[in-house]
């Protein structure tokens, strides 16, 4: 099956074909070409989509990375990430293996379709010469051959007619020998070009044609099975990466299975547990002891009147003051009722937060007391950490200082080992800065982590109280407690205060006895107290613990008889007497 031999006459219909398949071509490595364009694109939004949800450095966000669930999200972005790039890959081979590969070959292709066609224009031109000069010889043959009958009828009659002189008739016979002569030559001149046409046909219609066609044939051929291994290419191109992108799959579904609820649910906790316990139950406060009942002169009021019963109280605290409240037994000033004054002790610490925090410059105490005691602890930590990080980092480089010091001291030529001497020396000075930071913060810790344990009536109440009040004390400090001198007052209550009378209940609080002294302390730091229910102490200064710690970073302590009050947990060094602390541990738990 040969075109040249099947399709001999048919050289403009291949020519149109060739045309067609080279049309075909150039439109296939555009369909591959606007592919390559949409993995692009497709691969660019995949990465901006991943880009937009990554979490956001030194932002909040990094911090809710902890979660399973969201570092879960977090590797599924960073394997949306190589997926994308998956795509690229797929982009960048197609553009190299088929669309530039297929562009040179059509440019190879329309180069030799152009040469074998005008081989057979040029055959076909040479053919139709031929036949020019065949028609031409046969025309010329024809001519000759009339003239030569012509010249011979012209003789036999001059040669028949008496009247013609031999003069006539021999002119008219030579005329005739001369046309034959003439029509014998352009009879073989005919015959020749006649024999040479067929010879130049036979090989134009059985060599020449057939070997321009055949080259033609093989020529579409090869573009057929180009534009075929194209095809398989494309697929090959996706395939090849199919294994990648399903590691990539593989990949979410390990971070979606590695998410722990039980985990999250955990961290939550230790993100938010304030050490706190709940609340203990309020005590009952029985208003109806200073009531005075009038007798009515109904039957029923006077059946009521005779069923008088005592007030009963319960729960009364006896043994241990309300912190931060002032005692005034003037009989001009009514006194407030228990919960007034517990109210009052709950927004009171608070307030103390907020003076040291703004004493500091508004950032928080150095010690974190400002915090509940779990959050407080895990702060303390941190910051331990931190700083072993950098009494490392300071390491190393010391370390690798005094290995240029001794290369120095073993090869003067390469430098000075003087020249490194101070940066040793500040070296070592950082290090022990670092170092007294550490068991600074290490003690607060160990201080912390002691207390942990301990649960009191007062840290519970607090406990449920402490997150709102302590915001808004925070939040109001700086504006409701400033005065124009710059310290901070108490704001007077604007409740409306209940006319009753005194009541052996409220003596009985306000006549209680001074705490026992539980241990000494001293004085690390200087504090002023400034603020209601706190007192000045001096660095160095000695003096009586009445009450730990509960939690919220003060020590309650006596100077002498009169004056008593809380100072920063952090300030003192504390030294309990173990009898004295057992027997105020007992008292709590009468009093309770």
């Amino acid at each position: 099956m040969s075109w040249g031999t099947e399709l001999w006459d048919q050289f403009d219909n291949l020519e149109k074909h060739t045309q067609w398949g080279i049309d075909v071509l150039e439109k296939y490595i555009k369909f591959v070409k606007e592919r390559t364009e949409i993995e692009l694109s497709y691969a660019k939004q995949l990465r901006n989509l991943s880009k937009k949800y990554q979490p956001k450095k030194n932002s909040k966000e990094e911090e809710e990375y902890r979660y399973t669930s969201t570092r879960a999200f977090l590797a599924t972005l960073n394997e949306m990430n190589d997926y994308a790039g998956q795509h690229e890959v797929i982009s960048e081979n197609m553009t190299s293996l088929i669309t530039g590969e297929l562009t040179r070959y059509v440019q190879e292709l329309k180069q030799e379709r152009k040469s074998h066609f005008h081989d057979g224009r040029k055959a076909q031109q040479h053919i139709e010469t031929c036949w020019k000069q065949l028609e031409a010889s046969k025309r010329r043959f024809e001519r000759d051959c009339k003239e030569a009958d012509r010249a011979q009828q012209y003789f036999e009659k001059m040669d028949a007619d008496i009247n013609v002189t031999k003069a006539d008739v021999e002119k008219a016979r030579q005329q005739a020998q001369l046309r034959h002569q003439m029509a014998e030559d352009s009879k073989a001149e005919y015959s020749s070009t006649l024999q040479k046409f067929n010879s130049e046909q036979h090989d134009h219609y059985y060599t020449h044609i057939p070997n321009i066609f055949q080259k033609i044939q093989e020529m579409e051929e090869r573009r057929i099975v180009r534009i075929g291994e194209s095809m398989k290419t494309f697929a090959e191109v996706d395939r090849q990466v199919i294994p990648i992108i399903g590691k990539c799959l593989d990949e979410i579904t390990k971070a979606a299975e590695s998410i722990d609820h039980k985990n999250d649910s955990q961290l939550v906790i230790e993100a938010f547990k304030s050490g706190f316990e709940p609340p203990g139950d309020i005590d009952f406060e029985d208003f109806t002891q200073p009531m005075k009942r009038t007798v009515s002169e109904s039957s029923l009021s006077n059946s009521r009147g005779d069923g008088k019963s005592e007030p009963k109280f319960g729960g009364k605290s006896k043994g241990k003051l309300w912190p931060f409240i002032k005692k005034n037994k003037s009989p001009k000033q009514q006194k407030e009722p228990l919960s007034h004054r517990f109210n009052e002790f709950m927004t009171s610490k608070p307030k103390i937060h907020c003076f040291r925090s703004l004493k500091r410059g508004g950032a928080g105490p150095e010690d974190f007391s400002n915090l509940p005691p779990e959050q407080r602890r895990k702060k303390l930590q941190q910051k331990v950490d931190e700083l072993n990080k950098d009494i490392q980092k300071e390491m190393d480089q010391r370390d690798a200082l005094t290995k240029m010091k001794d290369v120095y001291i073993k090869n003067p030529q390469m430098g000075d080992a003087a020249s490194v001497d101070h940066r040793l020396a500040e070296l070592g000075q950082n290090i022990e800065k670092l170092r007294l930071e550490v068991q600074k913060f290490e003690g607060w810790l160990a201080e912390v982590e002691g207390r942990l344990p301990l649960r009191t009536d007062q840290a519970r109440r607090q406990s449920g109280l402490y997150e709102a009040q302590n915001t808004a004390a925070v939040n109001s400090c700086a504006q409701d407690r400033e005065s124009p001198d710059g310290s901070y007052t108490e704001e007077q209550s604007q409740e409306t205060e209940m006319k009753v009378p005194a009541t052996d209940f409220d003596d009985e609080f306000d006549d209680e006895e001074p705490l026992p002294t539980i241990g000494t302390c001293k004085a690390l730091y200087t504090f002023e107290g400034q603020n209601e229910g706190t007192i000045s102490v001096a660095e160095g200064e000695m003096l009586y613990v009445i009450e730990e710690d509960k939690g919220d970073g003060w020590t309650r302590i006596r100077r002498n008889e009169d004056e008593e009050g809380y100072v920063p947990t952090s300030y003192v060094e504390v030294y309990l007497d173990k009898n004295a602390k057992d027997v105020y541990k007992s008292l709590q738990k009468i009093s309770e």
